[in-house]
């Protein structure tokens, strides 16, 4: 049981409902526009909770390896690095976690692309690979990407493009490109989160050699970063509610947590207290997600 407790710390389950807000979002974008199936939701949030995890093992394992969980790290001890899990072990659970979220790709994908081209079918083939690879090498290999800076460009492709318009295309078989909208805005609050983890650590990032955007563009840049993250969001969104969805401005709400959120970063000088704040963005992530989904139901 003692075990048990120590894998599910490391799935670091608090990161879990960001990774589905954007698969919720597109889902019931196209259900508002009369597409569903309950087989592609379910295997959708599965293989989505399957390539978080992986993310998060992967991490634990690459920043143990690189050094950058070392006893200078602002946030929680992980399972590497406090010996909870040794590497090999870890690696096994990299390893199982990759073997499942290939399997839930490759159940979405065959239930999502019936009546499509063949040529669609390899198309998604391709992106869970590179979901697979990208959920990998964040940390972990002589080319981690988030060691070069590229955590944000990959955070956003993923969490906002891929899952927002993927998952809806599934659904309606199409392309509709009022949805990059919300996909972008999901993008953004998905940076906003991974920027806010990057101000908490970016001194003993810098020290380590972790370059991310925060350490290349310094502190005060990163929270003029952060604010526009939000705001471009909060842009995103509002232009397609009142496009296609008025109902659905109710989802809007959780920018007032967000936006007073801005004002506790801004007026934030030691990097430990940044901490709490993930949570807040990561949860009015979410709650937009529920709540737009519970205007498609009024």
């Amino acid at each position: 049981m003692a075990k048990v407790k120590v894998w599910l710390k490391a799935f670091r389950l608090r990161t879990l409902p960001l990774s589905l807000s954007g698969i919720i979002f597109g889902s019931f974008v196209a259900y508002q526009q009369g597409f569903w199936d309950t087989t592609i939701f379910i295997l959708a949030l599965c293989t989505t909770l399957f390539f978080q995890i992986l993310s998060n093992l992967a991490n634990d394992l690459g920043d143990t390896q690189k050094g950058a969980d070392n006893e200078g790290r602002v946030g929680p001890k992980r399972a590497v690095q406090s010996g909870e899990i040794s590497s090999n072990q870890m690696k096994n659970g990299v390893i199982i976690l990759a073997i499942l979220s290939a399997i839930s790709a490759g159940w979405l994908i065959y239930f999502g692309v019936q009546d499509m081209p063949n040529s669609v079918l390899w198309s998604y083939v391709v992106l869970a690979i590179a979901c697979i690879i990208a959920a990998i090498t964040y940390t972990m290999g002589k080319g981690a990407y988030g060691y070069k800076g590229l955590g944000d460009v990959m955070v956003f492709i993923f969490f906002g493009l891929v899952s927002v318009m993927g998952v809806f295309s599934l659904y309606s078989k199409m392309i509709d490109p009022l949805v990059v909208l919300p996909a972008i805005a999901f993008g953004l609050l998905s940076v906003a989160v991974l920027n806010l983890n990057n101000m908490r650590d970016h001194e003993n990032d810098a020290q380590v050699g972790k370059k991310t955007l925060v350490v290349k563009m310094g502190l005060q840049s990163a929270k003029v970063y952060h604010s526009s993250l939000l705001i471009l969001s909060f842009i995103c969104l509002l232009i397609f509610m009142i496009s296609s969805h008025i109902i659905g401005v109710i989802a809007l709400l959780p920018y007032f947590v967000l936006f007073w959120h801005l004002k506790k970063v801004w007026h934030t000088q030691a990097a430990h207290q940044l901490d709490p704040e993930l949570k807040k963005v990561a949860l009015s992530t979410f709650a937009i997600a529920i709540l737009f989904l519970i205007s498609t139901l009024i």
